[in-house]
C-alpha cells in the first residue's frame, strides 16, 4: 500500500493551543472524577468531589483566553458563536470547530453551577445554600451526568479533531481521541491527588481510591498510546513523532510509571508523596506537546 498523501499545510499552532488542550483536559477530567466520587463513593469522598468541581471550573477559565490569544482577535472567537451578519447563533454542526466552541460554552455553564454548589456546600458562599437544596436528588444526578458527558467530550474531542484532519501524524493516529480522553483522566486524578495531599480533611480511604484510579487510568492511557504509535508507524510517520521528541516521551513514560514505582519499589517510597502526581501532570503536558508540535515540524 502506498504511503498516505497529505496536502493540508500545518495550522501553525503555538503554545496557546497547548495550554488550551492541557487545561481543557484537566477541566473535563476533574468534573468526571467529581461526579464519580459523589455518586459511587462513600460519604467521606464528597470532600474530594467538591474539590473536583471547584478545580474543574477554575481549570476551564484559561481555555477561552488561550483560544482568543491563538486566534489573535477576540471577534474571531465570537464569530464561532454568533453570526455577526444577522445577530443569530452561528452553530454549524458540520464544523468540528463550531461544535467544539459550543461544547466548551455549554460545559462551562454546567461546570460553573457545580462550582457554585461546591462552594455553597463547604460554606464559602452561604447565600447559595438554596441552590444546593434545589439541586439535591434526581436533578443533581441528571445535571452531573450531563456535565460529565460534556466533560468527556471536551477532553477527547480535541484528539478527534486532530485525527480527522489531513495533517501527517494526526490523521495517521486514529486513536488520538481515546488517548486524549484517557490522559485527561490520568492528569485529573494526579491533580486531585496533589491537592488532596495538601489538605488534612481528606479521608485516607479517598486517597487510596484516587491512587487506584490513577494506576488504572495510566494502564488505559499506555495501551492507547501504544496503539497510536503503531498506527503512525504503519503510516510511515513514526519518525516525526519520535525524532527530537524523545525527551518528551520520557516525561510521558515517567508520568505513567510513577504511580506503580512509588507504590511497589521500596526505595521509591521514601520519595515525597507529591512526586507521582507532579510527574503525572508533566506527562499530560508533554503528551499534548509532542502530539501538537511533532505534526507541524
Amino acid at each position: 500500500m502506498p504511503p498516505v498523501q497529505h496536502f493540508a499545510a500545518p495550522p501553525g499552532w503555538e503554545w496557546w493551543i497547548l495550554g488550551y488542550f492541557f487545561f481543557a483536559g484537566l477541566s473535563g477530567g476533574t468534573y468526571a472524577i467529581g461526579t464519580l466520587m459523589r455518586f459511587a463513593g462513600a460519604p467521606a469522598d464528597r470532600r474530594v468531589a467538591r474539590l473536583a468541581f471547584i478545580v474543574s471550573f477554575l481549570a476551564l477559565i484559561p481555555c477561552p483566553i488561550f483560544l482568543i490569544l491563538d486566534l489573535g482577535q477576540p471577534l474571531r472567537f465570537l464569530n464561532m458563536l454568533i453570526d455577526m451578519s444577522n445577530g443569530g447563533l452561528a452553530f454549524k454542526p458540520e464544523s468540528p470547530m463550531s461544535i467544539g466552541a459550543w461544547a466548551l460554552l455549554v460545559f462551562g455553564l454546567f461546570s460553573f453551577v457545580s462550582f457554585l454548589g461546591a462552594l455553597a456546600e463547604i460554606g464559602t458562599l452561604r447565600a447559595l445554600e438554596p441552590l444546593t437544596r434545589f439541586f439535591r436528588g434526581t436533578l443533581e444526578t441528571a445535571w452531573n451526568i450531563v456535565g460529565t458527558a460534556l466533560g468527556f467530550f471536551i477532553s477527547g474531542y480535541t484528539g478527534v479533531l486532530l485525527a480527522v484532519s489531513n495533517q501527517p501524524v494526526w490523521s495517521d493516529g486514529w486513536p488520538l481521541g481515546g488517548v486524549f480522553l484517557a490522559s485527561s483522566l490520568t492528569g485529573a486524578v494526579a491533580l486531585l491527588l496533589l491537592l488532596a495531599r495538601s489538605r488534612r480533611d481528606v479521608d485516607a480511604g479517598t486517597a487510596v481510591k484516587l491512587e487506584l484510579a490513577d494506576r488504572n487510568f495510566a494502564i488505559l492511557e499506555a495501551v492507547l498510546i501504544a496503539v497510536f504509535l503503531i498506527t503512525v508507524a504503519i503510516a510511515g510517520t513514526i519518525g516525526k513523532v519520535l525524532g527530537v521528541w524523545l525527551l518528551l516521551w520520557l516525561v510521558v513514560a515517567a508520568g505513567l510509571a510513577a504511580p506503580f514505582v512509588l507504590s511497589r519499589v521500596e526505595a521509591a517510597r521514601r520519595w515525597p508523596p507529591v512526586m507521582a502526581p507532579i510527574l503525572g501532570l508533566l506527562g499530560l503536558l508533554a503528551l499534548r506537546a509532542v502530539v501538537i508540535f511533532s505534526a507541524q515540524t
